[in-house]
This record gives structure tokens, C-alpha cells and sequence, in this order.
């Protein structure tokens, strides 16, 4: 599916958190649940936007996050999506399974309601092997997953997925 689509959802499951302080411990546990949503994805960054659904069940602890999901788009194309995240200290690192380039590796930290993410890609897309991802907790129910990616005709950043989600 879309590469973008993986990178949101990998970030919402980037905490398979092991030695969390207190602080990422609650923050954690509150991303535990079953979330659904809607939100658009690119195929690359200069691809029309197109719309999907996602649903994905998490399963926290004081020191992990598992996410387990799918999204689909068009009513034709779906693809199953799994991230596990470990935090060390206010270090977050991960990996995203459910790209078609391959797993790719996550690492990052927590500002405030947000886990800001660097996604190194298994191959290149758009030009290179990076991309962005930030996870945020925008609200006590619901959270917001974005993925930005550089274009390699302009250089500026493009956001190739958003996907809002909320506990359900």
C-alpha cells in the first residue's frame, strides 16, 4: 500500500517501551485501545491524495506499545500494518512492518503529546531512505499520525499521510 499509509501507522505503534521513565510510562498506557479513523495518503509525493480508513487495536503496558492494524483505501486496496516501539530513558526505537520496501527502522523522542519519529525506510522511496513521523496524542480519546516525506523534484517536505484516529 502506500508507503506514508505504514509510516503513521508504524508510529503509533513505536513503543515496544522497555525501561520507561514514569512519565512515558502513563503516557503509553494511554494510547492503549482499540482506534479507528479516517485520514489521506500518497502513493509518492506527487501523487493525487487519496482517502482511507484505518482501525488498529494497541496493547500497552508500563513499558511497551503494540499496534496491530489495517488501513484501507478506495475500498480495494488494504494493507496490514504492525509497529512495536521500546523506549530507553526519553529514547524511542522501533520497527514498522506493513511497507511493501520492507520493515523499517524508527527512532525518535517524545515533546509534550507528541512521539517525533525519524522512519529509515528498507529502500528508497522518494528519492531516499528517510522520512518523518509524528504521533500525537490530540486529545484524551484520540490521536493524530503524520507522515512527511521530502520531494525529490522540489525538496520540500510533503505530507504523504494524516490519519485521525479515535478510541472506539
Amino acid at each position: 500500500m502506500i508507503k506514508s499509509t505504514a509510516a503513521l501507522l508504524a508510529a503509533a505503534c513505536l513503543f515496544g517501551a522497555t525501561g520507561a521513565h514514569a512519565d512515558e510510562a502513563g503516557f503509553l498506557r494511554s494510547l492503549q485501545g482499540k482506534f479507528a479513523g479516517k485520514g489521506t495518503v500518497r502513493i509518492r509525493t506527487n501523487s493525487p491524495i487519496m482517502n482511507i480508513t484505518c482501525s488498529f487495536t494497541s496493547d500497552a503496558t508500563a513499558t511497551s506499545l503494540s499496534l496491530d492494524g489495517t488501513c484501507r483505501a478506495m475500498l480495494i486496496m488494504t494493507r496490514q500494518i504492525r509497529a512495536d516501539l521500546k523506549v530507553n530513558g526519553a529514547k524511542y526505537t522501533g520497527i514498522y512492518s506493513g511497507s511493501r520496501s520492507g520493515p523499517a527502522g524508527l527512532s525518535g523522542s517524545r515533546d509534550g503529546n507528541a512521539i517525533n519519529l525519524d522512519i529509515h525506510w528498507a529502500k528508497i522511496i522518494n528519492g531516499d531512505r528517510d522520512a518523518e513521523l509524528t504521533v500525537e496524542k490530540t486529545g484524551p480519546d484520540e490521536m493524530r499520525m503524520t507522515v512527511t516525506d521530502m520531494d525529490p523534484t522540489t525538496g520540500k517536505m510533503v505530507v504523504t499521510s494524516r490519519i485521525d484516529l479515535k478510541r472506539s
